[in-house]
């Protein structure tokens, strides 16, 4: 099944505006954030280049971005990352083996459909009621960017210089919808590397526009 990654520019045309679609999910985030000490989502004064328009940066299949968490979780627990051809059931037993390690992780402890990722730094996501009820755990752009940038060498990728990312999707997909055909690289990680480089652009261009990555 498709999963698109889509970037709000987080700037006040878009955040103060009364037709603003994300003011429901800010304010939960907000609450989220103020609770735990911490600075609220950011909203940045209007400049060129920046108009407010929601835009995707990347798409990937869920068992792929599961394929990324897998070896996310190995990486961390200081196991073997190996290729697999499929993952039958063994994501799940990671997660259940290394919960503690899960749970503190940006990348894997983070709904794959829903949800968002902030460019505000905490070092673990942030959970509550209203975002359970809503897109899941709360991330940040921060911790997902160091966490991509900890198990790139074990997939083949060097962090500080990465291939090019991907082509982003051409349009919005549905979640019963299969993700488009991809030209993976002859890589035995090459599931991995593609979902990489899309959440490798994805947090990047978070932190350098002032943007909120969302699922959809």
């Amino acid at each position: 099944m498709a999963c698109d990654l889509w970037l709000v520019p987080l700037v006040d045309v878009l955040c103060h505006s009364a037709d603003n679609p994300f003011a429901e999910e800010i304010a939960v985030y907000d609450k989220a954030l103020n609770d735990a000490g911490l600075p609220p989502v950011p909203v940045y004064a209007y400049m060129p280049g920046l108009n407010g328009d929601v835009a995707p940066v990347a798409g990937f299949d869920y068992d792929a971005l599961h394929f990324l968490r897998r070896a996310y979780l190995l990486q961390l627990s200081g196991l073997a990352v190996t290729p697999v051809e499929g993952l039958d059931g063994e994501y799940e037993r990671l997660l259940e083996m290394f919960e503690q390690g899960a749970q503190q992780s940006h990348l894997v402890w983070h709904y794959d459909h829903a949800g968002a990722y902030v460019p505000v730094d905490f070092p673990a996501p942030l959970s509550d009621d209203a975002l359970l009820a809503g897109g899941g755990p709360l991330g940040s752009a921060h911790g997902l960017l160091r966490e991509l940038q900890f198990v790139a060498p074990a997939i083949g990728i060097d962090p500080a210089n990465p291939p090019a990312a991907p082509q982003p999707p051409a349009g919005p997909t549905t979640l019963e919808e299969p993700a488009a055909p991809i030209p993976y690289d002859d890589s035995p990680f090459a599931r991995e590397r593609h979902v990489w480089l899309g959440l490798h652009a994805a947090a990047t261009r978070s932190l350098a526009q002032g943007s909120m990555i969302i699922f959809s």
